[in-house]
């Protein structure tokens, strides 16, 4: 939502509407607040909204690619063979049969009679979180091709090459900018539009108006400015919520902000637990005679990881008494003083993944991280990730947020068509005029002061939210200066 209340129409139009609008005039604290509101939703949205733009368009696809790369890559995920499964040991050494130069680090074993086995290898050639995976026949422990797979989700080239486009449109680093500002100015745009909406409902509804608004829906056959209006509002209140969803987890990926949220988690103990994988530390070794040596002694790596590769199956078995079941991702350690690793992966509708390190030689359970005690933070980022990757409610999850994305969009141009209709219908101005000025004069210096303090605070927790806002308010003086002198000139002419 990014124009609003008293953005869009003609000057006719404005001293028509003057009489029925909630007092544009007002210049009592509340309609200074509002003065001042508007004109930061007004110009956050005319320039941010080109890059929530891009953000929604690839944000919408990349919120169906899970299911889109099911499609994609059928070949690789599906077989037709039936039957039992081989041992995951011998699934392993026919994906290393295929790729004897790499390492396998990894596998995620089928769980699904027709779905195949990923065995992961670690792959120097691949960029950074890539690893390339050989795809498995359970039953016929055949491969069944190989794809580079990214990230702890493990998601295919598709999905990656869309997921890089929304988050840095495949520019690296300095790509990262574009949606971090986006995320950082979508909470802001969205609650200001709230507030602008409502505001006038209420107000309208206050004074007994003919003519008052609609707040959760728009006039069916309404044109021109307060057509375009109504939906604008009425659509930005319905989605209000999921735009601030989408940007406060958005920042937690962030360059900046992330880094905030991460230094805060973790000063605050919010962190996601994580297991120990060292098997020489005492405190992770049960005893009972191995004295935390027994089945480690062998020191040639290629030794070691042949060996653990057949331990895989009864490692996966320990986890699974453990409860570590369904769809998993085992690591497998090369050196002997490493543990093996047992996760549970996201996937719809499993709403805790558990942790496990197990000690390959003894089959003991050396440490592990139990959903259920982590800190309700860590469970809340945890879940709010999955929804806004389009995995915690499967199929319904990524049609809402395309349908989020979509409504996004409509809005975005919806508030553009305002404040084009806003342009004089003479004169030399060819684009609409931006809310009138001067909203702080008509505050207390008390509220002035709170929303400078706060603006800092959020500015420097919000580093491109605050650098971008600072930027804004510099041009506006500069440009307020401007046409004040120009006024000056005039008058005296």
């Amino acid at each position: 939502m990014h124009a609003s209340e008293g953005v869009g129409t003609t000057p006719a139009q404005d001293s028509t509407n003057s009489k029925v609008r909630s007092g544009s005039n007002d210049s009592s604290p509340p309609g200074a607040l509002r003065r001042l509101v508007l004109r930061l939703h007004f110009y956050a949205g005319i320039f941010v909204a080109p890059f929530l733009v891009i953000a929604a368009i690839s944000g919408g696809l990349y919120a169906i690619a899970p299911t889109l790369e099911q499609f994609v890559y059928r070949d690789y995920l599906y077989v037709e063979s039936t039957g039992p499964a081989a041992p995951v040991s011998e699934q392993i050494a026919a994906a290393q049969a295929e790729r004897p130069d790499l390492t396998v680090s990894a596998v995620r074993p089928s769980t699904e009679e027709g779905q195949t086995t990923r065995v992961l290898f670690t792959d120097p050639t691949l960029g950074e979180s890539e690893r390339l995976s050989v795809f498995v026949d359970p039953v016929t422990a055949k491969p069944a091709g190989e794809l580079v797979v990214y990230g702890s989700s493990s998601s295919l080239p598709v999905r990656t090459w869309i997921s890089q486009l929304h988050r840095h449109l495949h520019l690296g680093e300095p790509g990262r900018l574009y949606s971090e500002l986006a995320a950082s100015w979508l909470w802001v745009i969205a609650l200001g539009g709230v507030y602008l909406w409502v505001r006038r409902y209420r107000t309208a509804r206050a004074r007994s108006e003919a003519a008052v608004p609609r707040l959760w829906t728009a006039k069916l056959g309404a044109r021109g400015r307060n057509g375009a209006l109504g939906r604008h509002g009425a659509v930005g209140l319905w989605i209000a919520v999921g735009l601030v969803f989408l940007s406060a987890t958005g920042l937690t990926w962030s360059k900046y902000a992330g880094e905030n949220v991460t230094d805060l988690r973790t000063s605050l103990g919010w962190t996601t637990p994580s297991v120990s994988t060292t098997l020489s530390d005492p405190d992770a070794v049960p005893s009972g005679g191995h004295e935390g040596h027994d089945g480690h002694e062998m020191d040639s790596g290629s030794d070691v990881l042949a060996t653990d590769i057949g331990r895989i199956d009864h490692v996966l078995a320990v986890a699974a008494d453990a409860g570590v079941t369904g769809q998993v991702e085992a690591s497998i350690p090369a050196t002997a003083d490493a543990a093996f690793v047992v996760t549970q992966t996201r996937q719809p509708f499993e709403f805790s993944t558990d942790t496990i390190a197990v000690d390959g030689a003894t089959g003991q359970i050396t440490d592990e991280s139990r959903f259920a005690d982590w800190p309700l933070t860590a469970k809340l980022t945890t879940w709010g990730i999955a929804l806004h990757m389009g995995i915690l409610f499967g199929l319904l999850n990524q049609v809402v947020l395309l349908a989020l994305a979509i409504a996004l969009l409509a809005v975005i141009a919806l508030g553009y068509r305002m404040w084009w209709l806003r342009r004089p219908v003479r004169g030399t101005r060819r684009w609409g005029r931006p809310p009138v000025r001067g909203a702080l004069r008509g505050l207390h210096p008390a509220a002035i002061g709170a929303i400078v303090i706060g603006s800092v605070l959020v500015g420097w927790f919000v580093p491109l939210l605050g650098l971008t806002l600072l930027g804004f308010v510099v041009v506006d003086m500069v440009v307020g200066v401007f046409q004040r002198r120009r006024a000056s000139s005039s008058v005296t002419e």
